[in-house]
């Protein structure tokens, strides 16, 4: 397995099907660099994303197949819907995206023992926030932040980063509104970059990776939307 030296100062890439097709490596790239906003607006742009353990070096990923959804074929079930539809959740964007960092961080998961969100990678994403490439979606209960997803965005291109739920359905909800939102402004595609059971039942699916960078240049290349991000006054999610 070749594993590629991301040099800390040169703002580079290798290609990215030059990662390992290897299932127990799936699709690492490369080792090393730094998270500036520069670097990882490349890496986004070049199908690529970073993804390590506290303590350890910054690893970079391609993996082949790549998880996505496509906005125009979400499945909302119809439990899902009921609780949307009842307004259990006021839903925002970018109204808390630091505190959504946080709660994807130490929100415990199934099956995993600590996260993959460093202080140092929150640091990186709320500045690429601050400048506007990433952005959050928020469910609330109440005045409590019950869930939510962030991700970045490059053109019409978003790459969904990570979701929590300390409420049962919240970060579904989220999902949902930011999907539906996407769409109406002509998001041809979200990268879900690996494999969830939850979002495979709302649509998310796999394509190859070859696939995948001719849509993410295509989609990359339209125009964003206007900043700050907010949801259409008319906005539906259930529309």
């Amino acid at each position: 397995m070749a594993v590629y030296r991301i040099p800390d100062k040169e703002l580079v890439f290798p290609n990215p099907a030059l990662a390992d097709r290897d299932a127990d490596s799936n699709g690492l790239l490369g080792v090393g660099g730094d998270l500036r906003p520069a670097r990882l607006l490349l890496a986004y742009r070049s199908g690529i994303f970073p993804w390590y353990s506290n303590g350890g070096p910054i690893l970079w990923w391609s993996p082949d197949p790549r998880f996505v959804i496509y906005p125009d074929r979400m499945h909302v079930s119809r439990s899902l819907a009921r609780t949307i539809r009842r307004g259990q959740f006021a839903v925002t964007m970018d109204r808390a995206f630091a505190d959504v960092i946080e709660g994807c961080a130490t929100t415990p998961r199934r099956g995993q023992g600590g996260t993959w969100i460093t202080p140092e990678m929150g640091a990186a994403y709320t500045l690429l926030h601050e400048q506007g490439h990433a952005h959050s979606v928020e469910a609330w209960a109440g005045n409590r932040l019950a869930g939510g997803v962030y991700g970045v965005s490059i053109g019409r291109f978003f790459a969904a980063e990570s979701m929590f739920a300390a409420a049962p359905d919240a970060s579904k909800a989220a999902l949902v509104h930011l999907v539906r939102q996407l769409a109406r402004w002509g998001f041809p595609l979200i990268d879900s970059q690996i494999h969830t059971d939850h979002v495979a039942r709302m649509g998310g699916m796999d394509i190859p990776r070859r696939r995948y960078l001719a849509e993410l240049k295509a989609a990359a290349a339209l125009p964003p939307p206007p900043l700050p991000w907010r949801f259409d006054t008319d906005f539906d999610p259930l529309g």
